[in-house]
């Protein structure tokens, strides 16, 4: 394709990129870079999005309430159906877990929810295939389901709508600086821009190092999900998301089958991430011991990986030592929840603008989201958990 001008290079097309390069187009010519031949391949098409404005850390909520009314009422022609759906919550609990179901109710009401605590029989009432072991609940109303390809569709038609240029099958190869502006060599393509984005995801370190800017420890967690058949007789279309309250398990409903995950967070290389035989395993034991039900088969198998640094917030901004290289990384498992709260903090750091004032009106600042943060961590420190995270799961 030889050399391509641009204002902005976004390197990676999953939500977050994909986002961002849409919001960043309204007033910038914008280039994005993707290495797979499709949009979405990684962890942005393996997500189970559910739209929750109560998980996840303060930062997290705040670029949650902030993407809401985009989802509600997005641009004209963005899509052709509801972007959300409603789904609620259903936290359950075994006698050892009243504690804990306890204190994520509290949590639910600090961040302004309402919730409705009930025992087994409220459970069984919702979903009745619930073993006895189940004693107590929290049912929380304020949660949707994210169309996930509703949502890339959208932006995807939203970046080019604004004049930006995708370009598959684009793996970066080399970055480097050349006077004011960025050079980017992704196979046959070049791209010449003042400002490169590095929205990466799990690969968000290994571009960064590409240009020779410091790497922000960003830590890969592979989490399992599957899909199995409904025992006979079972209808699960009106049941809501279902987790354990300790976030050893979840399962919803899924275009008539049960979609099952094990929450797990197992730290892992960036990769194209499989799923484990003894994680799916384990999957299917845990929700059958919570439940009546027993699954013949699965169906389909899969992993994702959701990109974390040690803080559990977004790193959005450019980085101070190298002028012009914007970071867009860390979205962990709120990539779809927050997109287009991040997108407009994103796109207004690039023009040099300040946070939208809805968010920073909350309290989100520049270095709230920004990589200077994170340059205070020591060696060896990268992979180990937050010592107090902020929220829960």
């Amino acid at each position: 394709m030889g050399m391509v001008q641009a204002d902005v290079c976004v390197i990676g097309g999953g939500i977050a990129g994909l986002s961002a390069a849409a919001h960043v187009a309204e007033c910038q010519r914008v280039v994005l870079l993707e290495r797979e031949s499709q949009l979405a391949y990684h962890t942005t098409g393996r997500s189970a999005a559910l739209f929750d404005e109560t998980y996840g850390n303060p930062t997290i909520g705040v670029l949650t309430r902030a993407s809401r009314s985009f989802y509600l009422h997005p641009p004209q022609g963005f899509a052709d159906t509801p972007l959300l759906n409603h789904r609620g919550s259903l936290f359950i609990a075994t006698e050892e877990q009243r504690a804990a179901l306890a204190d994520v109710a509290e949590e639910i009401r600090a961040g302004g929810g309402a919730v409705v605590l009930g025992d087994g029989a409220a459970a069984r009432a919702q979903v009745p295939v619930f073993a006895q072991s189940v004693v107590a609940c929290l049912y929380y109303a304020e949660s949707w389901d994210i169309d996930v390809g509703a949502v890339v569709a959208g932006f995807r038609r939203l970046l080019r709508a604004r004049g930006g240029q995708i370009i598959t099958d684009a793996p970066v190869e080399a970055l480097e600086q050349k006077g004011s502006a960025w050079l980017v060599r992704a196979g046959a393509t070049s791209v010449q821009a003042a400002t490169v984005i590095d929205a990466a995801g799990a690969w968000a370190d290994e571009v960064a190092q590409l240009a020779g800017v410091a790497p922000v420890a960003i830590e890969p967690r592979r989490r399992t999900a599957l899909t199995v058949d409904l025992p006979a007789g079972v209808d699960a279309r009106a049941w809501p998301f279902v987790g354990d309250v300790e976030e050893r398990f979840y399962f919803r409903p899924e275009a008539g089958r049960l979609l099952l995950s094990l929450a797990d967070e197992t730290h892992s290389p960036p990769c194209d991430a499989q799923p484990e035989d003894e994680d799916v395993a384990e999957t299917v034991d845990r929700v059958e011991r919570a439940t009546t039900m027993s699954f013949n088969r699965v169906v389909s198998a899969w992993a994702g990986l959701r990109s974390f640094v040690r803080d559990r917030r977004p790193v959005v901004g450019y980085d101070a030592a190298a002028p012009g290289f914007f970071w867009l990384a860390g979205q962990g498992g709120y990539g779809f929840q927050t997109a287009p709260g991040i997108a407009r903090c994103a796109a207004a750091l690039v023009r040099g603008e300040p946070l939208p004032a809805d968010i920073a009106d909350a309290g989100v600042t520049v270095e709230t989201l920004g990589p200077g943060r994170l340059r205070t961590i020591g060696p060896g420190e990268a992979h180990q958990d937050p010592p107090s995270p902020e929220g829960r799961r």
